[in-house]
C-alpha cells in the first residue's frame, strides 16, 4: 500500500468524523449553479512524506502526474501568470481576457531582488543557496505578497516552501492556507514532491522528507459522498519516480523528464464538481 493512500484516507476520515461545518456562515465559493459551496473542515493538518522511501502518489484513483508537473513548471520554471503558457485548462476560469491571473504564483517567483551576490528571483536564490550555502536556515520562498493581493485573481493556496539541508539530504516544508482534499490534495503533494526531487538532483543532494502543513483542510458538501466512496477503494503499492539523471540544470527539466515505474491505480470515473 502507498503511504500516501494511508495518509489521505486518515485525513478524510478525520475530517468527516471530527470536522466542523461552515453551513452557518456566509462563504465565498459557489457551485456552477450559484449555490454556496459549504465545507466540513479540520484546522492544522500536518502530513509527513518520506521521499527516500516512496513517491507519494495516490493509487485510490489516478493522479495525472505530467499535468501536475506541467503546472508546477509553469509556476516555478517559466514563472508565468498567463494561462496561455499552460497546457491544461485548470486555471482558465480565473484568467482575465488576456489570459492573466494577475500578480499571482509565477509572477511572484519571478520578481528580482538584490543580494550581495547580485540580482536574483526567489527560485534562483534557492538554487544558489542549495549549491553555495546549504547550511543556511533561510532557504525559502513565499508567494503571499500582501502588497499585490488585490491584483491577484486568486490568493495563493500553496504559498510557501522552506528547504533545509541535513548532510546530503534535502528536506522541505510546504505551507498551504487552504486545501480542497478531493480535487487538489494529492495533486499538490505530487507537485512539491517532484520539485524537491528536482532541486535535490541539480544540487547534488538526495530528496528526504516533505512536510505538508495545511491550515484549512476541507471537503466540500457535494464531495462528501464521492470521498466516502473513494476511500473504500483498494490500494496498490507505491510506484517509483525516475528523473532523467543527465539533468543538472533545473531549467532543463520538462514534464517528460520523469516517469513513474509500476503505477497501478483504481478507475474512478465519477464527475467531481469544482467550486469557484
Amino acid at each position: 500500500m502507498s503511504r500516501a493512500d494511508d495518509i489521505f484516507i486518515d485525513n478524510c476520515r478525520d475530517i468527516l468524523k471530527s470536522g466542523v461545518w461552515d453551513t452557518d456562515q456566509a462563504v465565498r465559493p459557489r457551485w456552477e449553479d450559484g449555490s454556496p459551496a459549504h465545507t466540513i473542515k479540520l484546522f492544522g493538518v500536518v502530513n509527513r512524506y518520506d521521499l527516500s522511501r516512496e513517491f507519494p502518489i495516490l493509487t485510490l484513483r489516478r493522479t495525472y502526474l505530467k499535468s501536475a508537473v506541467d503546472e508546477l513548471l509553469w509556476i516555478w520554471q517559466a514563472k508565468s501568470n498567463n494561462v496561455g503558457d499552460l497546457r491544461s485548462r485548470v486555471w482558465d476560469k480565473w484568467a482575465d481576457e488576456t489570459g492573466s491571473i494577475g500578480k499571482a504564483y509565477g509572477y511572484q517567483l519571478g520578481i528580482k531582488h538584490s543580494y550581495p551576490e547580485g540580482e536574483m528571483d526567489q527560485v534562483d536564490r534557492v538554487l544558489w543557496d542549495l549549491r553555495h550555502n546549504p547550511a543556511s536556515r533561510r532557504i525559502l520562498t513565499s508567494l503571499y505578497n500582501f502588497a499585490d493581493l488585490s491584483e491577484m485573481a486568486l490568493y495563493p493556496c500553496a504559498y510557501s516552501m522552506t528547504f533545509n539541508v541535513s548532510g546530503n539530504v534535502l528536506n522541505a516544508i510546504l505551507n498551504q492556507r487552504s486545501q480542497d482534499m478531493l480535487t487538489a490534495n494529492n495533486w499538490n503533494v505530487c507537485q512539491y514532491a517532484v520539485l524537491t526531487h528536482m532541486l535535490a538532483q541539480v544540487s547534488g543532494l538526495r530528496a528526504g522528507q516533505l512536510i505538508h502543513v495545511i491550515a484549512d483542510a476541507h471537503i466540500y458538501d457535494r464531495h462528501v459522498p464521492l470521498v466516502e466512496e473513494l476511500i473504500q477503494n483498494p490500494t496498490h503499492p507505491a510506484p517509483e519516480l525516475k528523473l532523467d539523471p543527465e539533468i543538472t540544470d533545473f531549467y532543463k527539466f520538462t514534464r517528460d523528464s520523469l516517469e513513474l515505474s509500476g503505477y497501478e491505480y483504481n478507475d474512478f470515473d465519477k464527475k467531481i464538481p469544482v467550486a469557484l
